[in-house]
């Protein structure tokens, strides 16, 4: 039986993983975190077909439901690099080093930090980037939001319902979240919109304290007083563990086709990591099949 390796747990991961085990294939599947990927993350999901809304979390479930009963072996381990030995690929863990005759990239994407000063010291004390999950710690307290995008306004909505006041922090004059993600903050009086500013620094000693916002129109600076910090300000690749082995285009995604194929025979590309135009949870699991196929063709010797 040919062996299998697909990295990363998220929709296209999945899918990937029930179509090859579905084919016969051993299947290994690699995460480092918790399966469902951005899903898991996403409070609410309202445009996946059959779901005319469903939690991001009880979306992941189903999925991961499907693919432990086709019997797939999860392991939890982060990826670090990806060699050759004869015909075989070695995928080098933190912990182990795993064989397989294939190899699908379907590791996703990560979150965009802000970069300023105090960022790094508050993370997981106060920053997050993950309204969803911590948003109970902060529980009628006071709490910033920074982005502008769909992402941005959902937390905020979420975070409205579960905190005192949410400042919402975007550098531009209007949001570019989709109208009605910008029609719902109308319904929350403990919201505040904070537009054409940028963060510069977040600030506490012991415990966040606040963020310093500064205006892009006066270069005025001022501190908000906050408990926390969500940041929501888009997704960027993270594929610098593949970067010798698969094509990346400038802003190191990888490159492929609606096939999935990559530069490199046996390696094949999923979801939201390789180069596409439309990143949602029907094209990844699109992907997922499609990644499986072709493996399935390269590991016959068809094609």
């Amino acid at each position: 039986m040919k062996n299998i390796i697909i990295i990363g747990a998220g929709p296209a991961g999945m899918t990937a993983a029930i179509y090859a085990a579905d084919s016969g294939l051993n299947v290994r599947l690699i995460e480092k975190g918790m399966y469902g990927g951005q899903m898991t993350t996403t409070a609410r999901i309202e445009n996946y077909p059959g779901f005319p809304e469903i939690a991001g979390w009880e979306l992941s479930q189903r999925m991961f439901d499907c693919v432990t009963k086709s019997g797939v072996t999860l392991t939890t381990d982060e990826v670090i690099s990806i060699s050759r030995s004869d015909s075989l690929f070695k995928v080098i863990c933190r912990i182990n080093t795993y064989e397989a005759d294939a190899v699908i990239i379907a590791n996703g994407v990560k979150r965009r930090k802000l970069d300023v000063p105090g960022e790094k010291e508050f993370a997981g004390r106060g920053v997050s980037y993950c309204a969803v999950c911590d948003g109970n710690f902060f529980k009628e307290k006071d709490v910033a939001v920074v982005g502008g995008g769909n992402s941005a306004l959902e937390d905020a909505a979420y975070l409205c319902g579960v905190c005192k006041r949410v400042y919402l922090i975007h550098r531009r004059d209007e949001f570019r979240a989709d109208e009605k993600y910008v029609r719902a903050l109308d319904s929350f009086d403990n919201l505040e919109r904070v537009t054409s500013h940028v963060p510069v620094r977040i600030t506490g000693e012991d415990v966040l304290s606040g963020i310093e916002v500064k205006s892009t129109k006066t270069g005025e600076a001022h501190t908000i007083p906050v408990s926390g910090v969500f940041v929501a300000t888009g997704l960027i690749s993270d594929n610098d563990a593949y970067s010798e082995f698969v094509e990346l285009s400038d802003d190191g995604y990888i490159e492929s086709g609606e096939d999935c194929l990559t530069s490199t025979p046996g390696i094949f590309a999923a979801g939201d990591t390789r180069n596409k135009k439309l990143r949602q949870i029907v094209t990844a699991c699109a992907d997922g099949a499609s990644a499986a196929k072709k493996a399935l063709e390269y590991l016959n010797g068809v094609g």
